[in-house]
């Protein structure tokens, strides 16, 4: 009896089988074309473009991007407030209206996915949702710094304020920028013109779509004799105690008949203890340093301070450019050596990298990963993610980043360093400084690179932390670089980091601090 129920079910599903397997060749063979053309018809694909995208804020609650109802075939426009578009525009970026320009740069690329409709809730409660992020850079501190670069109105130029104990990017700013509601335009004329203005018609490597802060990269100049300073106590703390000769110029040894010689930027007569080395940026004292040093104990410092290595910054990965230390075989023989010591010769850096740097030393040796957003708000309002602070890299020690730190003061309290009085008193041109009485003291580093040589035209960069006086932790590190193009000065003119980059800096770190960001 038993054995006769089990064939009858045995038989019974054996039949449900067939039939099955009939119905599935039926509907994946026979009726395949005829069933894609019908779905396709009820149930076209929806193009993202025909759909809102999550909200954008600042740190301080503005709107910076947000999706409005339109009346036309795409349903929904983004849009980038007129105040801020174009000091946000390298932040946020943009998406084009059209599937022609399928282009995404900025923070809109970058978390393309929680802005865009997802599926959100439980699993009883799916729905359809997007994500709002939320900056940790200010409108008015990001408004501050575009507006002083619009003012200096120097193609190429960069500012970013971070905070060393987060990485919170506070400002980042460079100039040219651009208005992304030309990219967002429902008229593909006006989208398509922009596209090849701004993507394609400008000069790729100082183009704004890319976001100058973190794309482009020049000589550092003497801002990277930070890293050379951390390298001597690192790897060679004997070369602290030296006293350097007070010279003009440098001859490299064995660099050949006749030997290569190396003057000072200003041909100014320099030299002393490291503290007066670096508070003078004096060149020869310190290609001197890059000999003694070494190629290996450079290349190690730079790397360890992020130089060869991609900035994690949540940004498109072709917005970031990785600063270059060159390799170890190729400043093997001098004068490369000292050359790559005072940031000349193969070395480059992005406006981040020398904030980063900077946020370096002012954190104890320990490199935060920097980031825009602080935090990502879901459609039903629940935190869908926050960031949580974390270490890049370990640039170097404790005492060796309090060491440094104590030696950039000499920059701009030393009256023979290259920042002396930028931060209290009146500039050399006479324009008053940002600072009033009684201000945060700061440590800073200046940095004048020349292209090549018998060429006019420099790389001015100035990099500072306040408040940094003896006991002080800074709470805010910037850095600035402003080039002045080769067609435009003279030889003569000597532009300098402080006299250049300096105007960039001072009022974004005294707006930081004055804000209490962070």
């Amino acid at each position: 009896m038993i054995n006769r129920r089990i064939r009858i079910v045995g038989v019974a599903m054996l039949v449900c089988f067939v039939v099955l397997f009939l119905q599935l060749n039926n509907i994946q063979i026979r009726q395949a074309a005829s069933l894609s053309k019908k779905f396709q018809t009820i149930n076209p694909p929806t193009s993202e473009w025909k759909l809102p995208r999550g909200a954008i804020f600042s740190a301080d609650g503005k709107i910076l991007a947000e999706s409005v109802p339109s009346h036309d075939q795409y349903k929904w426009q983004r849009i980038y407030p007129k105040a801020t578009a174009e000091a946000f525009a390298n932040i946020i970026g943009y998406v084009a209206a059209s599937p022609d320009l399928a282009t995404q740069f900025g923070l809109e690329s970058y978390y393309n996915n929680y802005l865009q409709q997802h599926s959100g809730g439980g699993v009883l409660t799916k729905h359809q949702q997007t994500d709002d992020l939320i900056l940790t850079v200010s409108t008015k501190l990001q408004l501050l710094a575009q507006a002083t670069l619009d003012q200096a109105a120097l193609p190429g130029s960069a500012v970013v304020a971070i905070d060393p104990k987060n990485g919170d990017i506070l400002a980042m700013a460079g100039y040219p920028t651009y208005n992304p509601n030309l990219f967002a335009s429902h008229n593909l004329k006006t989208a398509l013109k922009a596209f090849k203005k701004y993507v394609t018609g400008t000069p790729y490597y100082d183009n704004a779509v890319f976001n100058i802060p973190s794309f482009v990269t020049r000589p550092p100049g003497s801002t990277f004799k930070v890293v050379t300073t951390s390298a001597i106590f690192d790897h060679a703390p004997h070369i602290a105690s030296q006293v350097f000769p007070r010279v003009p110029t440098y001859t490299f040894p064995n660099s050949g008949n006749p030997p290569v010689v190396l003057q000072n930027y200003a041909r100014e007569i320099c030299g002393g203890p490291l503290a007066d080395a670096l508070a003078a940026s004096c060149d020869t004292s310190y290609s001197k340093i890059g000999v003694e040093l070494g190629a290996q104990n450079l290349g190690t410092e730079a790397r360890a301070f992020g130089f060869d290595h991609r900035i994690p910054i949540d940004l498109p990965s072709q917005q970031v450019s990785v600063s270059g230390f060159p390799p170890t075989d190729q400043i093997t023989a001098t004068p490369y050596e000292g050359y790559s010591a005072i940031g000349q010769y193969n070395d480059t850096a992005s406006p981040l990298q020398m904030a980063l740097v900077a946020s370096a030393i002012a954190n104890n040796g320990k490199i935060m990963v920097p980031h825009l957003v602080q935090r990502i708000i879901s459609g039903d309002g629940h935190v869908a993610f926050r960031y949580h602070p974390h270490v890049w890299r370990v640039a170097t020690s404790a005492s060796t980043a309090q060491k440094v730190r104590s030696l950039m003061l000499g920059v701009t309290q030393n009256p023979i360093g290259t920042a002396y009085g930028l931060f209290h008193n009146p500039l050399p041109n006479g324009t008053p400084a940002y600072y009033s009485q009684g201000f945060p003291e700061a440590a800073a580093k200046t940095g004048t690179a020349e292209p090549q040589k018998n060429v006019c035209g420099t790389y001015n960069w100035l990099v500072a932390m306040a408040p940094a006086g003896p006991g002080q932790t800074p709470t805010v590190a910037v850095a600035a670089l402003a080039p002045i193009p080769t067609n435009s000065y003279s030889c003569a003119t000597n532009p300098t980091g402080a006299s250049v980059a300096g105007p960039l800096l001072l009022p974004v770190l005294e707006g930081a601090l004055k804000m209490n960001l962070p």
